[in-house]
């Protein structure tokens, strides 16, 4: 039962990392983000065109050729960067572009480099912005990688699944050195330990994700929000608290955008989450069983029924049926509770936002906090 349930929880992995920002409501979110692009100045999605139209980055386009056929996860990912029709994968970048110009300069602070600003944003704030999508679009690629212990004939060639590793790991790591380099530029070693320390946090959140998928059950409520918040919500928190750094404003507008960041990641992977459980139609969706309407539901059944319910929903090769297994969940609060701590979130990053004067910036972010909260 452990095996089956770790190899349909692969199955799901191949995707659900594209973005944190993946299943929102999408005509709501498109509006969101396309107003809000107009007040930054620029489309976000052209933020890190210069890196992914290197020679380099060419290259390894390339050799990704040589997957299609496969289910490698690094292609979906790459064809992810080239067509995004949700307008999700820039989202970080553009969220540290509105706190910015949201903030403006720092009013206590005589500020010799004012006058480099471009609509209402200095240089150093765009380029973390760039370096910000960077480092995620280096995790994205470093989660492509497979477990070649789960490898079936139907996934592709062993040869090519293996060739998509090292293509995930090498591309990864040009990427993530891209962002690196960028973040020494900054000259500001206060900012260069906020942004390291999320790297440090990412990585502490993927490998917790790692450890509990062999150990299905073991996610409590507090944990999967310690978790979320290192895998999803850590980097977009500290590249809005070091926007601010770079703008000279002082620790309390600095903690306040951090809250932001955490919560609105935090919202929003809630209402990811919750999207195969509050959206209508007769498709059936797969969902990860350590999504949070899972974990509230687990928590309250007990892991003794939790076990007998998944029993009760696998058929005879042992798959589970997640038409069945979701109609179970839903007779119990769970998904209750998982949309009341979305609201709470998208509340607490809306009261962060109070602190700044009244703009078209504040607005905007105040109209992604409430997105999040709508299905």
């Amino acid at each position: 039962m452990f095996s089956s349930l770790r190899r349909s929880r692969l199955s799901y992995i191949g995707w659900r990392h594209l973005s944190i920002f993946s299943n929102p409501s999408p005509s709501n979110w498109t509006k969101v983000v396309s107003d809000a692009e107009k007040i930054v100045g620029y489309p976000t999605s052209l933020m890190s065109l210069r890196c992914l139209l290197s020679d380099e980055l060419s290259n390894v386009a390339m050799h990704v050729r040589k997957l299609v056929g496969t289910k490698h996860p690094l292609l979906n990912t790459a064809r992810g960067f080239v067509y995004d029709s949700r307008n999700n994968l820039q989202m970080r970048g553009l969220i540290v572009l509105l706190m910015s110009k949201a903030a403006g300069p720092c009013p206590s602070t005589s500020d010799p480099i004012h006058d480099s600003m471009v609509s209402g944003i200095y240089p150093s704030q765009r380029n973390l912005a760039e370096i910000t999508e960077l480092i995620h679009t280096a995790f994205l690629v470093h989660r492509g990688i497979v477990n070649l212990k789960e490898w079936t004939n139907s996934d592709g060639p062993l040869k090519d699944m293996q060739f998509g590793n090292k293509m995930a790991v090498l591309s990864g790591d040009f990427l993530l050195a891209n962002a690196c380099t960028g973040l020494a530029q900054l000259n500001d070693t206060k900012v260069v330990e906020l942004i390291s320390s999320a790297i440090g946090d990412v990585v502490q959140g993927i490998y917790h994700e790692s450890s509990t998928s062999a150990e299905e059950g073991s996610l409590t409520v507090a944990s999967w929000e310690d978790q979320t918040f290192l895998s999803h919500g850590a980097l977009l928190a500290k590249s809005c608290q070091a926007a601010m750094k770079l703008a000279r404003h002082g620790n309390e507008a600095q903690n306040l955008t951090f809250q932001y960041g955490k919560h609105l990641a935090l919202g929003h992977k809630l209402n990811s989450d919750l999207q195969p459980f509050v959206k209508s139609g007769s498709e059936p969706s797969v969902f990860s069983l350590d999504s949070a309407p899972v974990v509230f539901h687990r928590q309250i059944v007990g892991p003794e029924r939790w076990w007998h319910q998944l029993k009760q929903v696998q058929n005879m090769a042992r798959q589970i049926d997640y038409t069945k297994l979701r109609g179970l969940i839903k007779t119990e609060r769970g998904v209750s509770q998982a949309l009341d701590l979305c609201s709470y979130h998208g509340n607490k990053a809306l009261e962060a936002m109070k602190c700044f004067p009244p703009s078209e910036a504040r607005s905007a972010l105040e109209n992604m906090a409430c997105a999040v909260t709508k299905f």
